[in-house]
């Protein structure tokens, strides 16, 4: 059963060695995810998944000791989910980004394990993965890695859309409420033409939380370079 989940950006530059002089903008959000991922510690999880969109060789399970590093964006900065061997396969960015939130936390709570997801994922299968991952009796936390539009300003990755600022909001309030069925109705075509690759994570969790009776707090909701970042706790 799920006992708590946390919703966190995954974009490089919340890793300060990526961002440079810039890395103070980023200062709330790492502040944000610091304290949700302090709700799933004191949550008591029997295990920790960590969950992120991901590319073509990035799908599926990693086992707990999996490293990832971030030397694609120019820096030697390196982490890993949890003990163990290393695993055949490195963690694609996103996953790489919230082992190294974990280790920047100093997690022991409960063994870590890893899930790539399709960003593009269709919504009743991912609500169909949350489900079968809180199937079992054992109590699960989610770690939910994923960035909302892409298009809130005109030097957006993605370009200025006037839709983007309207979907981020909608996405912001259900991760604040915890509102399961809100985040079920997210539109894939429109979260796939506003580049927000967050949205099957978001799903993922909603049907992990169908039956769970979580409370939510939205604790970060901005686009300081035009893509939507939020920071949710649910417990």
């Amino acid at each position: 059963m799920l006992v708590a989940a946390a919703v966190c950006p995954c974009p490089p530059l919340l890793v300060p060695e990526v961002a440079g002089g810039a890395a103070p903008e980023l200062d709330d959000a790492r502040a944000a995810a610091t304290d949700a991922i302090g709700v799933l510690a004191a949550s008591r999880p029997d295990r920790l998944v960590l969950v992120g969109p991901a590319g073509p060789t990035g799908l599926g399970a990693f086992p707990a000791g999996s490293r990832g590093s971030l030397r694609g964006f120019g820096v030697d900065v390196a982490a890993r989910i949890g003990e163990g061997e290393p695993g055949e396969r490195e963690l694609p960015p996103s996953l790489t980004i919230g082992a190294w939130l974990l280790e920047r936390t100093g997690w022991r709570a409960a063994p870590v394990e890893g899930l790539g997801i399709a960003g593009p994922l269709d919504g009743q299968r991912a609500a169909d993965l949350g489900r079968d991952l809180a199937a079992g009796t054992d109590r699960l936390a989610l770690l939910v890695m994923g960035d909302g539009s892409a298009c809130r300003s005109p030097r957006a990755p993605g370009a200025f859309d006037e839709r983007a600022a309207a979907f981020d909001a909608a996405v912001a309030r259900a991760l604040g409420d915890a509102n399961t069925a809100a985040l079920a109705m997210l539109d894939a075509r429109l979260a796939e033409e506003l580049h927000a690759a967050g949205r099957s994570g978001w799903q993922l969790l909603a049907g992990a939380a169908e039956e769970a009776g979580l409370g939510g707090r939205l604790l970060y909701d901005s686009a300081p370079y035009g893509v939507g970042y939020f920071v949710a706790s649910w417990s």
